[in-house]
């Protein structure tokens, strides 16, 4: 008889089957120890100190690595190994328990330059596959720094992703031209104010510039329009710009057309497909916001106030250099978590059991978006732990379903229908569970879209929604239609308890029939349960990229390790 089981070596994790009989001794160290919580649906891990690991050893980790990561397992997740710098030491091992994460170390990747280029021709492809100009030119302008509306402090500055993509650069008030047909770009930086430098410091300079980014040449912002007229009176061509991202400084006078209709749709379609690096850059933020999602639970039983648990997330990404989140973080403890976008955080937890955790913090531009929910205390009740596991039964089912070419609306319809089937059994929805999907009943527990694209933007570009759509399970799918290879979706299902969405269902004549309110009383306390992660399509399957742990035994375990 075989079994799987699952080794870590320097923190990247494997599945290998093996025989009841297999000895590791030859293979492992001494010190070679069978972990006591079951991970990944009750296998066995294997612990070992990596200083004793012999060389031996190190050639069948390095032969688990080509052999059961790079295909589809039959597991919830593929198992492949992830490098846990930024987690603390003593972190790593609950990460990867299940997670099984990504096998690239994005650090190598990152050590590379922004691929702006490589995104400038993929727009300028687009442009002309559309009937645009051969012969154009792309005029992009970066944010302004600004200052607030009432006072002389600068307003926090965030760069404008359009201009981002095709220069990878954070200045403000900066400027970027791509020649098609020459196929060169420049970037065009604010010069040297003596002024500024005595209360800013020395900004970048030109030389740095060309060094740094992806690009062909750097001057100062006075030249811009000269350099528009130059490149202009060239091939008397097509300029194309975003019309409410040009300033009133800068002339197009000398092109024969000016298009102001084709360069935002072409970088927000070509946004939704991401290179390597784009992909790090997620990556790295997921790690991130994985290192604070634990040390909430950590702090989690010992805390009072929901601000609080907000305090730890946000320390934990600035000590590891995310200063900024890509999104307001929610904190929703007890029936909170049944509003979608709680912000408040500010409420009292000590009576709660359930403690919402949506939260991500932003790299380069780049977001991450993960959520958790995990009992306060370290301990499930009865009603919670049945919810959770229908949501994550949801989320596992979903994630396994996901390839390139996979139509993510019969995903979303995947996930109703999984929570349809908890639900009857636990005996709050009654009746036939085609009616109840017919009825579009479901939608009183899960209201919104199962996931949306991730990229720069934490709803990024492309998702092609109707907010139109008169049928309610889809009004709110961000994402309509297949899905790319090399994009990035989360997948969020939920089921929420919330009184001023559910009791118009129970008034309604048609639908009421579909519900048990007494059974339906003992779950108000709930809130809401939400678990999102981070999730690469590829051509047969996916990679996770969040490592964050979910598993009831993880998450509880975590929490009662305070």
């Amino acid at each position: 008889m075989t079994r799987t089981m699952v080794v870590t070596v320097r923190f990247c994790t494997f599945l290998i089957n093996v025989d009841d009989e297999w000895d590791a001794n030859p293979w492992l160290p001494e010190q070679v120890s069978l972990d006591p919580r079951p991970p990944l649906k009750h296998r066995p891990k294997l612990n070992f100190d990596m200083s004793a690991f012999s060389s031996r050893g190190m050639r069948l980790a390095r032969t688990l690595q080509r052999r059961y990561t790079r295909r589809p397992l039959p597991t919830y997740q593929q198992p492949t190994p992830f490098t846990f710098r930024i987690l603390p030491a003593e972190d790593r091992e609950w990460c990867s328990i299940s997670t099984m994460a990504i096998a690239e170390n994005y650090e190598d990747v990152l050590k590379g330059k922004y691929p702006a280029k490589e995104h400038a021709r993929k727009v300028a492809k687009w442009i002309i596959e559309k009937g645009g100009d051969k012969n154009g030119t792309i005029y992009l302008e970066a944010q302004k720094q600004k200052l607030n509306e009432d006072n002389d402090g600068e307003a926090p500055f965030r760069q404008r992703r359009y201009f981002f993509y095709l220069s990878g650069c954070e200045l403000p008030d900066s400027y970027l031209t791509y020649e098609i047909p020459n196929d060169r770009l420049t970037l065009f930086i604010p010069p040297v104010e003596p002024e500024e430098v005595i209360w800013s410091g020395l900004p970048m300079s030109v030389d740095e510039a060309k060094a740094k980014y992806d690009i062909d040449d750097c001057k100062t912002t006075r030249d811009i329009n000269a350099h528009l007229t130059s490149t202009s009176e060239s091939a008397q061509s097509t300029i194309y710009a975003i019309p409410e991202q040009v300033s009133d400084n800068i002339t197009f006078l000398s092109y024969k057309d000016k298009e102001f209709k084709q360069l935002k749709p072409a970088i927000e379609y070509c946004r939704v497909t991401k290179t390597d690096y784009e992909i790090a850059l997620i990556r790295k933020a997921n790690e991130i916001s994985t290192a604070a999602h634990i040390a909430v639970m950590k702090a989690a039983s010992k805390a009072k106030n929901e601000c609080e648990l907000e305090a730890v997330f946000l320390k934990s990404c600035v000590e590891r250099n995310a200063k900024n989140q890509a999104y307001h973080s929610i904190v929703a403890a007890g029936e909170n978590g049944a509003t979608l976008h709680y912000v408040n955080n500010a409420a009292p937890i000590s009576e709660q059991n359930l403690l919402l955790l949506d939260a991500g913090c932003e790299v380069d531009c780049y977001a991450s978006d993960i959520t958790r929910t995990f009992p306060i205390k370290g301990h499930f009740n009865e009603e919670s732990l049945a919810i959770y596991k229908i949501v994550l039964d949801m989320q596992h089912q979903c994630i396994n379903a996901l390839k390139a070419g996979v139509l993510w609306d019969s995903i979303h319809e995947l996930a109703h229908k999984i929570a349809i089937k908890g639900l009857l059994d636990l005996g709050i929805l009654k009746g036939d569970a085609d009616a109840i999907f017919k009825a579009r009943a479901s939608v009183a527990f899960f209201p919104h879209g199962l996931g949306h694209y991730l990229g720069m933007d934490t709803h990024d570009t492309g998702g092609n929604a109707n907010y139109a759509d008169k049928d309610v399970m889809f009004r709110y799918l961000r994402v309509r239609g297949t899905l790319p290879e090399r994009s990035v979706i989360t997948v969020e299902p939920g089921i929420y308890f919330c009184r001023f969405i559910i009791e118009p269902y129970l008034k309604d004549e048609e639908k009421k029939q579909f519900f048990d309110e007494k059974v339906l009383e003992k779950y108000w306390s709930v809130g809401g349960v939400r678990i999102e992660d981070n999730i690469l399509i590829t051509k047969e399957g996916i990679e996770n990229l969040t490592p964050t742990p979910k598993e009831v035994d993880e998450i509880t375990a975590l929490v009662q390790s305070a």
